[in-house]
Formats: structure tokens, C-alpha cells, sequence
């Protein structure tokens, strides 16, 4: 007998209430999808701690995980220009919960001089979010004769494997610029590896070598004081900071557009919705009035945008810098 308040349930009451459960699960599943909550997240720095890219990335990194409710743990993986770190991150879980933030070495330029990798920078990773990136001053001490990029590249014509110019070490986004520099205008110039910037950048100051392209927030202070002289920009336009200074492109190099950037990766297969959630709270994170004033004093121009746009960056630049160094036929250590 039936309970006197009880009915017995149509077959259409039975569909709606299996259709209202069909929807709470996948409510809970897109819910779960989105972000996987109270998961320790790690993102992983594959450079020394001290660095542009370690320094923005703890700071971006500390506004993500409280906006996400969850523990972000910044860890460094050097090693390999970088490729450690990518090599990690790229076979690890691809659920959210380790990323890596990285620069354009890893991912655009090291794969094409180090041969096989364990990991494919562009198929091993999904793109999240660009973080900003760093613009170059083609420099020369005070002392130098050269007052124009012509006038540098006519005197490197004229003597050929005299002038000598500096990097940070081969294969870095310093040295592809010098290199480019020749394959656009056929002068030889002597490529000078240091192990890092500062000293590329002290030889620079202390005329060992003729020139060097050198990140903005380094050489600005040298600029200022007189003891450098910027001949160029790479960006695509004038810096503030430089406002008499010309863009490479208004120097008379044509495509010459060179920024460094710095980005945020997942694994490959990483759920839409979960790249999607860390994109939104990066791109919220570069908005906070403090990570832009520790931008400015590293150099670095925040950008943000979507994960495509990364992607498009990412790919366009990884065809730029092969054709270099395979037209180069540069070598890694």
C-alpha cells in the first residue's frame, strides 16, 4: 500500500530527476575540472633563485595561490640553460599542480642547439599566461669611436673579426641578437661567451669588448651615469626610459624586434578549464599595483593576455631563433 503523502514517481518524473542529478555531477565535475582544490601547487623555476625570472615568478606565483585558496611552492630546477626544469615539468602530472615558469631560452631557443631533448617545447606544454618581457640596449663603452648601429656595422665591414661583442654565455637571447646582427648585415663580428650577464656586461663597461645587447634594467644605470652608450633598442618601440634612444627598426635593421620574454607553462593535456582558472588569476595577479612596481625595477614590461596568444609567441619565436642558429650553425657548449 502506498504511504498516504508518497507517490509513486511517473517514468517522466523519474527521467527529470535522473536529468537533475546528470546536471549537479557534471556541476561538480566542471567544478572539480576547474581547479583541483586544496592541492599544493609547485611551480618550478628552472634558473638559480636571485634571477628576473625566479623573483617575478615568487611574487606572481605568492597572489595565485592565495586567490586559489592553496599553497603555491616556488622551486628552483637549474640546470642545462634551463632544459632541467622544462624536462620536469613537462612529464609531470598534467593536472595543475606543477607549472613552470620559465623564459623564452627553454622554450624557443635551447631545443634548436642542445639536439634531442627529453621533452618537445612546444607539444610537451600547455601555454598559460605571458608574463611580461624584457627589452634589450645594443650598448658600447663611453670610450668606443661608434655612435650609430651604421656606424658600428660599417666599421665591422671594414675590418672584419675585429670588433668582438659580448653574451651571457652561448646560446642565450644575448647571443642570438649579436648573431643576428651579422646574418642581417654580413659584418663579422667575434662572439665573447661570459657565464652570465654581469660580467658580459662589466667587459662591456670596461671596453674588453666592443659591444653587447644587454637587458634594459642592467644597462639603464650605466647609461644614466655616462660610462655606457645605447645605440639601439630591440623592441618594437622607443622606451620611456629612452626616449632619444632609436628602436633597431628606426636604426635601420628591419625585422630586428627582439624581447625576452617570461611565461607560465602546464603539461601537455593539462584540462582546459584548469589552464583557463590559472590564466585568469595571472593575468589578475600582473594588475596588483605591487607586481607592477617590482616589474619596473627588474625591467620588465608585464603583459599577460591568453593562453593562445603565449602559444602563437611561443611558436613564432622558436621558428625565428632556428633559422638563426641553424643559418649561424651555432653550437651549445
Amino acid at each position: 500500500m502506498t504511504h498516504p503523502h508518497t507517490f509513486p514517481a511517473s517514468p517522466l518524473r523519474r527521467r527529470l530527476l535522473a536529468g537533475a542529478c546528470a546536471i549537479a555531477a557534471a556541476g561538480a565535475a566542471r567544478s572539480q575540472g576547474e581547479w583541483p582544490a586544496g592541492k599544493v601547487v609547485t611551480w618550478v623555476v628552472p634558473y638559480p633563485p636571485g634571477g628576473s625570472t625566479d623573483v617575478l615568478g615568487r611574487n606572481v606565483a605568492q597572489r595565485v595561490g592565495a586567490a586559489l585558496g592553496t599553497t603555491v611552492i616556488v622551486e628552483n630546477r637549474a640546470g642545462a640553460t634551463g632544459t632541467i626544469g622544462a624536462a620536469y615539468v613537462a612529464k609531470a602530472a598534467p593536472d595543475g599542480t606543477t607549472l613552470l615558469g620559465t623564459s623564452i631560452g627553454p622554450q624557443a631557443i635551447a631545443p634548436h642547439l642542445m639536439g634531442r631533448l627529453p621533452y618537445d617545447p612546444i607539444a610537451g606544454f600547455a601555454p598559460v599566461a605571458l608574463l611580461g618581457t624584457i627589452p634589450h640596449i645594443l650598448v658600447v663603452g663611453a670610450g668606443q669611436p661608434f655612435k650609430t648601429v651604421a656606424g658600428l656595422v660599417a666599421a665591422a665591414q671594414v675590418q672584419p673579426g675585429k670588433l668582438a661583442f659580448a653574451s651571457g654565455g652561448n646560446g642565450t637571447i644575448l647571443q642570438m641578437q649579436g648573431e643576428l646582427l651579422r646574418q642581417q648585415t654580413g659584418a663579422q663580428f667575434i662572439h665573447v661567451p661570459y657565464k652570465g650577464d654581469t660580467p658580459a656586461l662589466q667587459d662591456t663597461l670596461g671596453e674588453q669588448v666592443s659591444f653587447m645587447f644587454a637587458p634594459a634594467a642592467a644597462a639603464l644605470p650605466h647609461i644614466r651615469s655616462g660610462k655606457l652608450r645605447a645605440l639601439a633598442v630591440t623592441s618594437a618601440a622607443r622606451l620611456k626610459a629612452l626616449p632619444d634612444v632609436p628602436t633597431m627598426g628606426e636604426a635601420g635593421m628591419k625585422n630586428f624586434v627582439v624581447e625576452q620574454w617570461q611565461a607560465v607553462f602546464a603539461p601537455a593535456g593539462t584540462p582546459a578549464p584548469v589552464v583557463q582558472r590559472l590564466n585568469r588569476e595571472i593575468n589578475a595577479a600582473l594588475r596588483d599595483p605591487s607586481v607592477v612596481a617590482l616589474a619596473d625595477k627588474l625591467g620588465i614590461t608585464l603583459a599577460g593576455g591568453t593562453p593562445q596568444q603565449l602559444g602563437e609567441l611561443q611558436k613564432a619565436d622558436s621558428a625565428k631563433w632556428a633559422k638563426v642558429i641553424r643559418d649561424g650553425n651555432i653550437k651549445a657548449d
